[in-house]
């Protein structure tokens, strides 16, 4: 038995209350283990001394998720008086051993007199502690906009020199191009058609940048954009058409012109404002574009963006100002924090608590790029972009070599990071203003495609930034925040493109299989490339069966049931590039 794969946490992902009477237990095991059970019930069956025989009810564990070198063994129970201990029972051929807390025991050391085990416990389940999110979201189609890109809706004369607005023309870090939220407003009807009903706004405050990451006052709606009545006007059209709002919060870090630092920097140690950010030399020196000599901390050593302190009550305090303003006066639905591991633990939970007071179904998400358990447990964000999920993705397509089942262990762990209701709202996508875009990243359409079924096909909230519908182009920024070419695509350049993306949001919208946690992977030794899942429970309705292609060879292929979309599909054979969805007759 191969004791040190085998782990289990009382807490976190391991056992969490699902419901107001449901508990999940993960255990992780080796792949030597043949049977896991739990040992369980009520503490205290058999009174509160230590000393007492206590003895549970034995319950078989299924086979959850296999990772590439674990199992993964979970079971759902119903404790009846809300709490529950427990131990695990583990089978490895003949050999036989029992975990707890502290150790492994043979059945002769677990009868040893006088031992106190170290049993699990799962304390309480406190209504308070267990963890929600906007059941809207689980059915929500995403739409990231960068708005100075996506559309000029407004003629008025900007603050800025404005860049022809053309798709294909080289981009910089300091174009403006002019898009606003009359842009936006004007498209509302195009994003209604593919399918979109959320939509997910970087920031729109008063900033001296394109991108408005370095905001300058949070008050204000840049006027390169529009006002507040425009803002107002763009969500109460968004939400006549079943479309919902998620504006960006820039709380890490401000822009030099920020009220504070330039106080700051006018006043040195005599202003209220010091304890707003980390300075470490007096008087505060913005000569050098980076900060890597400590001056004082800022975002990425960024000089222009220097960090907040979101510890401080009084900043606290001002950009829950901020918020409730968004929530309140805009209505928006959502708020995404950028570079949400920073701001601080205190700081989100205040969030958390007095924003879900306004409005329970608010969805708060954190852009945080790796395992982020510590913020997901209910009392911070809903849920974080899911960049594991992008990195599973290109992992597989970028190396050749790597099996459909190296694939399947790297999305299966991504759902194993964390709670099941925080898989069923995860932001998932295949790019963003941060990253390579989607198709020059795949270098062809077939992948492309590929990997939009597989981010139309899986748990979570589906997000495509401005352009991937039509396959846009784009390498790392600033090449990834090009201009929509609203001619080309009224022009019809890229009817065909278009088309098929629709039919997949279409069949995400239509299908629940397609957003079920429940995914069945085939196991397809003698086509090693060949992605083969299928989704939803077969007990309880028809699945969806899901075939990607990513060898170099045909498959021949002929699933039963009705075909719901065929890619480079041929006489029952699926081409190399090849995508086949069919959805099985139960």
């Amino acid at each position: 038995m191969d004791w040190g794969s085998i782990t289990h946490r009382g807490a976190f992902s391991d056992a969490y209350a699902l419901n107001e009477s449901d508990i999940m237990l993960k255990l992780r095991t080796g792949k030597d283990i043949t049977e896991a059970y739990v040992i369980h019930g009520d503490p205290y069956s058999a009174g509160v001394s230590p000393n007492h025989p206590w003895s549970g009810t034995r319950t078989a564990m299924k086979r959850g998720a296999e990772l590439k070198y674990n199992q993964v063994w979970e079971i759902r129970l119903k404790p009846p008086f809300r709490r529950e201990q427990y131990y695990f029972e583990l089978h490895c051929g003949t050999e036989v051993r029992y975990m707890f807390e502290d150790d492994f025991y043979t059945e002769e050391e677990m009868t040893f007199p006088y031992r106190m085990h170290q049993y699990f416990k799962f304390p309480w389940m406190n209504e308070a502690d267990r963890c929600r999110h906007p059941k809207w979201v689980e059915d929500t189609v995403w739409y990231q906009i960068m708005p100075d890109r996506f559309c000029r809706g407004d003629a008025r004369e900007k603050r800025h020199p404005l860049k022809k607005w053309n798709e294909k023309q080289k981009a910089s870090y300091f174009d403006f191009y002019g898009g606003d939220l009359k842009g936006i407003i004007e498209k509302l009807h195009y994003l209604k058609d593919l399918g979109i009903s959320g939509i997910y706004l970087t920031p729109v405050m008063l900033s001296n940048s394109n991108h408005k990451y370095n905001t300058a006052d949070y008050l204000q709606i840049d006027p390169d954009f529009g006002d507040e009545e425009d803002m107002r006007c763009l969500v109460e059209r968004a939400h006549a058409l079943g479309i919902r709002v998620m504006v960006d919060a820039v709380f890490n870090h401000c822009g030099w012109d920020f009220f504070a630092w330039q106080d700051v920097l006018k006043n040195g140690l005599d202003s209220p404002y010091c304890s707003w950010f980390f300075i470490h030399k007096w008087p505060v020196d913005t000569g050098d574009y980076k900060t890597k000599d400590g001056r004082y901390d800022s975002f990425a050593f960024e000089a222009g963006m220097p960090k907040l302190n979101t510890n401080n009550l009084e900043v606290q305090d001002y950009f829950l100002q901020i918020m409730r303003h968004w929530v309140k006066d805009w209505q928006v639905d959502g708020i995404r924090f950028d570079v949400g591991n920073e701001v601080s633990h205190a700081f989100l939970k205040r969030t958390h608590t007095e924003l879900k007071g306004i409005n329970p179904d608010l969805f708060l998400l954190g852009e945080i790029w790796h395992d982020s358990i510590e913020w997901l447990l209910g009392d911070e964000y809903d849920a974080v972009m899911n960049y594991p999920f992008l990195e599973s993705l290109h992992n597989f397509w970028l190396n050749g070599n790597l099996d459909a089942r190296q694939l399947m262990y790297a999305i299966n762990r991504c759902y194993n990071l964390y709670r099941e209701q925080t898989n069923r709202v995860l932001f998932n996508f295949l790019d963003t203003h941060d990253v390579c875009r989607a198709f020059t990243r795949c270098g062809n359409l077939d992948t492309f495609f590929q990997q939009m079924i597989l981010l139309l096909s899986m748990q979570g909230s589906p997000c495509l930034y401005y352009g991937t519908e039509i396959a846009m182009e784009g390498a790392d920024d600033p090449e990834n925040r090009r201009c929509m070419p609203w001619e080309e695509i009224d022009a019809g350049k890229y009817d065909d493109v278009l088309a098929e993306t629709k039919v997949l949001i279409a069949l995400r919208n239509q299908y629940d299989q397609m957003k079920s946690g429940t995914v069945s992977w085939e196991k397809t030794e003698a086509y090693p490339r060949l992605v083969s899942y299928c989704k939803g429970d077969e007990r309880t309705e028809n699945q969806i069966a899901i075939y990607l292609n990513a060898g170099q060879g045909k498959v021949p292929l002929q699933p039963e049931g009705k075909v719901l979309y065929a890619r480079k599909y041929e006489n029952g054979n699926l081409l190399a590039g090849g995508s086949l969805l069919v959805l099985r007759a139960k």
